[in-house]
């Protein structure tokens, strides 16, 4: 899996790539990653990469040209026809499902936006998928490669340090969709507040029942529409519903 990034800021991303536990991944080629900086692919002496809007208006816009020119040399140094990706506040808003389809994936070309925009003729041109994290908005489009880099990552086999970790994350089917549940450690009592009594038990089915409960209550709490999804694909059990009406 490659995924090549276009930015204007490429030493944002040595840092990232070197620190946590996703640097394994990126080490060990589970997820090659390759930097471009797109001023590498501008003219002039400055290497101008941004203009004034037509019909005027405030900020900058990012040429068509270096960008098309990047993307010619990142293209013609792969071997495959890897989708082009935007990050924009006009995409497909990035989920789960989303990313475990990246994470079995070739990979992409990563296109980091910066300023107000970029010109549509290259958008209408080369880009595939434009994607976004939520509606707000960052200053570039390298924090939110770097969110789909890490959740790609952490997916890659061997990644994290227990095989079946992420399969507890919140979202994921293996949880029926729902957010994950609270978790403690040691001490067992914290400036006055002890952990539950039964994950302290011992009592596998009793500690089960209660993760799925607090599961349950959080996310019909804090999102009631992965609660109305579950429900609609015949996740939740008479228990649960059970469970849920006492809330």
């Amino acid at each position: 899996m490659r995924f090549d990034l276009v930015t204007l800021f490429p030493e944002m991303f040595p840092p990232f790539l070197a620190a946590g536990v996703t640097r394994r991944a990126y080490e060990g080629k589970l997820v090659d990653v390759r930097v471009w900086n797109l001023r590498d692919f501008a003219e002039g002496n400055y290497r101008r990469v941004d203009d004034r809007p037509f019909g005027g208006g405030p900020g900058m816009v990012m040429m068509a040209e270096p960008l098309a020119r990047c993307l010619a040399a990142v293209k013609a140094e792969r071997a495959d026809a890897a989708p082009v990706v935007l990050f924009s506040p006009i995409g497909q808003r990035l989920d789960h499902t989303g990313v475990e389809r990246w994470s079995a994936s070739e990979g992409a070309i990563l296109v980091c936006g910066r300023y107000e925009g970029i010109d549509q003729r290259f958008i209408d041109t080369h880009v595939d998928e434009q994607l976004s994290l939520g509606d707000f908005v960052l200053s570039g489009g390298e924090i939110a490669a770097m969110a789909l880099l890490d959740a790609v990552a952490r997916l890659q086999p061997g990644v994290l340090n227990d095989a079946g970790s992420h399969q507890e994350d919140s979202f994921n089917p293996a949880l029926d969709g729902l957010l994950d549940c609270p978790h403690y450690t040691r001490p067992e009592e914290w400036n006055g507040r002890k952990a539950p009594e039964e994950l302290l038990s011992g009592h596998h089915a009793n500690i089960e029942k209660w993760r799925r409960q607090q599961r349950l209550a959080i996310t019909a709490r804090h999102r009631p529409d992965l609660v109305a999804a579950a429900r609609d694909a015949g996740r939740l059990t008479p228990a649960d519903e059970s469970f849920l009406s006492k809330l």
